[in-house]
């Protein structure tokens, strides 16, 4: 892969994301710290979620629908934007 690919697939030069990267872990690290969550909690939280998904059945089918399409809600418009603006700096 070249200098050029590379920095491609990273979304800017190894030195500038690796500064951003750095920079938001250092937020990251503060709000979880803030809500009094550690890693291994998000671990436990997400290992949770599964077993009681597991647990309900077919109910969780329907719950894990709902998940999706509150998280699409989101999701969607956030990424249709980031496309649009990446296709703009792109011209």
């Amino acid at each position: 892969m070249s200098d050029n690919g590379l920095s491609r697939f990273l979304g800017g030069s190894p030195a500038q994301v690796l500064l951003r990267l750095v920079f938001l872990s250092f937020v990251v690290g503060i709000v979880l710290s803030a809500l009094n969550l550690d890693p291994i909690d998000l671990v436990h939280m997400v290992i949770d979620f599964f077993e009681r998904l597991w647990n309900l059945g077919f109910q969780a089918i329907g719950k894990l629908g709902g998940y999706l399409l509150i998280g699409a809600i989101v999701v969607v418009p956030i990424w249709l934007v980031t496309r649009v603006l990446a296709m703009g700096k792109s011209r």
